[in-house]
């Protein structure tokens, strides 16, 4: 068997313990920083087909971000055209999953979507013809929600057995690359606009302990310029590339987030005491996560009050029932030509779509 994956750096960690058990030739498909590093082992051909913008970056017009999807997705198509494809596996709701769906619906390529995210799926997993999710009452509600056709139910995340499993730098090494002790980890991502980030920084430099921002989705330069320009952020520092977030996390004395579902997973593994910020998608599975796990989600105003008394999260089966998502997505996509039906199609594309666009 011979299968693409389209990944972004979440959704690669996410599919690699999936790789490792099967028996066949993967064909990587890397978007934006990390991705391609973490997959480049697992695969036997690798091809960059973009990166999401940055918030915060410069602003383009529908018009030339549509031009840039497009020659996106026919990278995707000239990097899989000939290659024998089987199957194509996306996972999460980033451009990715836009993209690679795409470029494999044009050449015929049977489609394996992972959904984590529930609440605001990107719209081209209409045209999936399998979509997985992490529980029986989620799978009930993106069949009903969004008509979609065909949704198995995995019993939960590949990536809590991932992150069980990586290999972390010691707290103390980390903390001696970042010459910081005794600091707080700030993650910035998808849930959070670019006109919160002046009242986010007034809110963490109010905390008494060092801070590290890691923008992820934010541009760091943009970052850096709003942190130079409010006073008093001395014990603000902003991390800049590709950092190992994971081993950041470990070694941080506590966790504030703005970002979805594999944060919200990396800090249950890891019981590192965290808040996760109230972000536009106020219905997101990464919020019922994270109530699930006992973290805290607040506002950015509450973030130096709720820190002073914030929880450990309780990680506990969240790596029991990874392993079992793992064999069960080995087992669907061994038996896949049995399991594909019709798919949810321009009617679930048209629900999708309408209920995203609340959060644009």
């Amino acid at each position: 068997m011979k299968i693409a994956i389209a990944a972004e750096l979440a959704p690669a960690r996410t599919l690699i313990p999936v790789l490792e058990k099967l028996n066949a030739e993967i064909i990587g498909l890397a978007h934006g920083p990390g991705a391609e590093e973490l997959l480049t082992p697992h695969c036997s051909q690798i091809y960059s087909i973009g990166q999401g913008r940055r918030a915060g970056a410069r602003k383009r017009s529908n018009a030339q971000i549509a031009s840039l999807v497009i020659k996106d997705i026919l990278k995707t198509v000239r990097a899989i055209q000939g290659k024998g494809i089987d199957l194509m596996i996306t996972c999460g709701n980033a451009g990715d999953v836009r993209k690679g769906l795409a470029a494999a619906n044009l050449l015929r390529i049977p489609t394996l979507h992972i959904e984590q995210d529930i609440y605001n799926p990107i719209e081209m997993i209409a045209y999936a013809d399998l979509v997985t999710a992490p529980s029986n009452e989620y799978r009930e509600y993106l069949e009903k929600q969004y008509n979609l056709k065909n949704v198995k139910n995995i019993q939960g995340y590949p990536l809590a057995y991932y992150v069980h499993n990586m290999d972390l730098m010691a707290k103390n090494e980390a903390k001696d690359i970042y010459e910081v002790d005794g600091f707080v980890l700030v993650a910035l991502g998808g849930d959070l606009k670019s006109e919160q980030l002046p009242k986010l920084v007034n809110a963490v430099k109010k905390l008494e302990k060092p801070v590290l921002i890691a923008p992820f989705r934010f541009d760091s330069e943009h970052v850096q310029n709003l942190v130079e320009a409010s006073p008093n952020s001395n014990n603000v520092k902003v991390l800049e590339g590709y950092v190992n977030l994971p081993s950041i996390m470990l070694a941080a004395d506590a966790l504030i987030y703005g970002a979805g579902m594999g944060i919200t997973l990396e800090a249950g593994v890891l019981e590192v005491p965290s808040l996760k910020i109230a972000g536009f998608h106020h219905k997101h599975a990464s919020v019922d996560l994270a109530q699930k796990l006992g973290i805290k989600v607040v506002d950015i105003s509450d973030i130096p009050r709720e820190i002073i008394n914030i929880p450990v999260p309780d990680g506990r089966g969240l790596v029991e029932n990874a392993e079992k998502s793992i064999d069960n997505l080995v087992e669907i996509i061994n038996s896949f030509d049995d399991l594909k039906k019709s798919k949810g199609g321009f009617k679930s594309f048209k629900k999708i779509w309408n209920a995203r666009s609340q959060f644009r």
